[in-house]
């Protein structure tokens, strides 16, 4: 194996990963997946966004499996996720991989809840028809292209480096260094527990996860997305923090006037990585949505905001 592919090795980096024993393997879509099921309910699919991996709902996944069974998995190239071929790493097949993983564990998602690219990722699922929630909910979802001279510089950036077979092992020389990631971190608004920020650090350490996160973002294309974002029939809930210097505000406005049913609500404190920063505020918005939407009962919402407050942080 190229020094520049490799992985973080689960039986090492895994062995204290946040809800180690909820783990398992599972093949399908040509993608070998780590996946973590816990909880009971309906089901609940969390998709994380470029760069992260399950680690990303490790709080918000406490809460929400108070009234769902909350599934979640690395995505392809990701964390513990093998790495597919390059064709495969585009928004439709990574898409049709993770539908192919529902179809083989015979999960039929009542509420999908994607975390920025995590978002558009649900939004094709549903577009495609691979999946017909009850609900949906993005987290700063990253559901529009970039804008202006961005919009081609970007793209050609990343497949520049993901072509070049030493970009990722120059990219992890650093990527374990704890001040690299805290202002990584800071760059998109948000600030996190040291917890976090060392389960970041962990994966940037590794060439394999870096050239995944590349691989996605050289083969991304939005431009269909508003489109897909009119295939959104059910009641759609767009979370965006005031303080995400990532995903501009506009583009979640935007996306909730696209969709149907959709409704845009801002989280005052928080930037994109709200779900990390206030998984408290998160989830009890999710449930509240959810619950309005028919998808858990009036009173869970209530009931699992209080249990929620004496689970692990």
């Amino acid at each position: 194996m190229f020094f520049g592919r490799v992985r973080p090795d689960w039986s090492k980096e895994g062995a204290d990963w946040p809800h180690h024993k909820a783990s398992r393997f599972v093949e399908a879509g040509g993608v070998r997946f780590h996946v973590q099921e816990l909880g009971a309910g309906p089901d609940a699919l969390l998709l994380h966004g470029t760069g992260a991996s399950t680690h990303s709902f490790d709080a918000l996944a406490d809460r929400l499996a108070l009234r769902f069974r909350v599934i979640m998995c690395d995505l392809p190239g990701h964390g513990f996720s093998s790495a597919p071929r390059a064709s495969r790493m585009s928004l439709p097949a990574i898409a049709n991989s993770i539908a192919a993983l529902i179809d083989s564990e015979g999960r039929k998602p009542a509420l999908i809840v994607g975390h920025s690219a995590g978002a558009a990722i649900g939004v094709r699922m549903v577009a495609s028809g691979a999946v017909s929630p009850r609900a949906f909910v993005s987290i700063a979802g990253a559901l529009a292209p970039f804008g202006g001279p961005a919009g081609f510089i970007f793209p050609v950036m990343a497949k520049l480096l993901n072509l070049n077979p030493f970009a990722p092992h120059f990219f992890a020389r650093g990527g374990a260094s704890r001040s690299r990631v805290v202002s990584l971190i800071k760059g998109t608004g948000s600030s996190i527990s040291d917890d976090g920020v060392d389960y970041y650090a962990r994966l940037l350490a590794h060439p394999g996860h870096i050239a995944g996160a590349l691989g996605m973002m050289a083969n991304w294309d939005l431009t269909r997305m508003a489109d897909d974002l009119g295939s959104l029939y059910m009641p759609a809930l767009f979370l965006t923090g005031a303080r995400d210097k990532a995903v501009p505000a506009a583009d979640a406005e935007r996306a909730s006037r696209l969709s149907p049913r959709g409704r845009l609500e801002t989280l005052p404190a928080v930037g994109h990585l709200a779900h990390e920063e206030a998984p408290e505020e998160v989830a009890e918005r999710i449930l509240r949505f959810a619950a309005e939407a028919g998808v858990v009962p009036t009173a869970s919402a209530n009931s699992a905001k209080r249990e929620a407050g004496s689970s692990r942080p």
